[in-house]
This record gives C-alpha cells, structure tokens and sequence, in this order.
C-alpha cells in the first residue's frame, strides 16, 4: 500500500520547482564580495566561487544571471524568491542558518572554505548543487 502512495513522487522535493526552472533557463544568483573568493567590478562578478556557479549552472543547461548586494540582502532576495543561491564570504558558522538552507563545506584549491546559501526547502535544488560540488570542489 504505501509503494503505490509513493508512486510519482519525487524525493527530495522542492516545494517552489526551483530544479526544473533553473534546468534549460536561468540560475539567479546573488554575490557578496569576498576577498579573492568573490570579486566584484562594477556589475561584473569574478572570482573562483563565482566560477563553480557558473560551471553549476553550464552542467544544468542554464546561463547566471547575478545580482550583488550585502549578505543580508541576498538573504532577503533568497526568501522573497528572488535568487536561487547566493554566494560571499559565507562559512558554516554564518549567522544566516534560520533564514537561508546551507550547503556542506567545500574547499577551494586555495584552500579557503566556503557554504552556498540556498532558499530553505529546494531540498532537490540543494542536493544538485552538492551532488555538483562534490566532484570539482575537494
């Protein structure tokens, strides 16, 4: 009984489709300067974590369309539905965790760590994006 009430249902979910909108369309990221990490000219968003967002998005079919503010901000635009991800200078410790989703830790080849923040419940979106992380980011 319980196999046929699973049936068509997909685990984990995102409540708001965030997966299947980013897939062949656009990944709305947000960015926050972040020494070397992040940099950000003007509106041009570089850096190495900028990069794997970019290669993130490039292994789903989409192109980043980013957005630069404040960490606060991008915490805001991420529970408004405005950004998928925001990114900056953000560690496992960030004070953000009650209103943002975090991935796991990841390490750039500089050897500085780095989270991703996510809208809270893209459980699907967040899994993609850490399934992503784990093969190009030690």
């Amino acid at each position: 009984m319980l196999c046929v009430a699973l049936v068509g249902c997909s685990i984990p979910a995102d409540p708001d489709g965030t997966t299947d909108r980013v897939r062949h369309g656009v990944l709305r990221a947000g960015a926050s300067a972040a020494g070397d990490m992040v940099v950000i000219a003007g509106d041009e968003v570089s850096g190495p974590l900028p990069e794997l967002i970019e290669s993130f998005a490039t292994e789903l079919g989409a192109r980043v369309s980013w957005s630069i503010g404040s960490e606060e901000q991008l915490v805001d635009a991420l529970e408004r539905g405005v950004l998928d991800v925001a990114i900056g200078g953000m560690s496992t410790h960030t004070p953000w965790m009650d209103r943002a989703s975090v991935t796991r830790e990841y390490w750039l080849p500089s050897g500085e760590s780095f989270v991703v923040l996510l809208p809270l419940g893209e459980n699907r979106f967040q899994l993609t994006l850490e399934t992503y992380l784990d093969g190009v980011a030690p």
